[in-house]
């Protein structure tokens, strides 16, 4: 997810994976896989690079730093069935 602008200044926060494509028309447009566009205050070029910085940062995370990380109860798998890894 990225942090970007929206013209009002109100901030918008985007999964960087659905951008289908960016426009500059001179206003930066970003076009949704779903159709949805939208235009920010920052350049195509901006964009793209908090697109990197946020891969970069969830693909260098330390195996261990979620090791803390409990899931809630109702986000966990529950099998009706028998176990069959094994």
């Amino acid at each position: 997810m990225i942090q970007l602008t929206r013209l009002n200044h109100n901030p918008l926060i985007v999964n960087s994976d659905l951008i289908e494509h960016i426009e500059v028309t001179p206003d930066t447009v970003i076009t949704l896989s779903s159709g949805q566009k939208f235009m920010v205050q920052e350049s195509a070029q901006e964009v793209v690079d908090r697109i990197v910085s946020f891969r970069r940062a969830i693909n260098c995370m330390p195996p261990d730093s979620l090791a803390h990380f409990q899931p809630r109860p109702e986000d966990q798998i529950h099998h009706d069935g028998p176990d069959t890894d094994g």
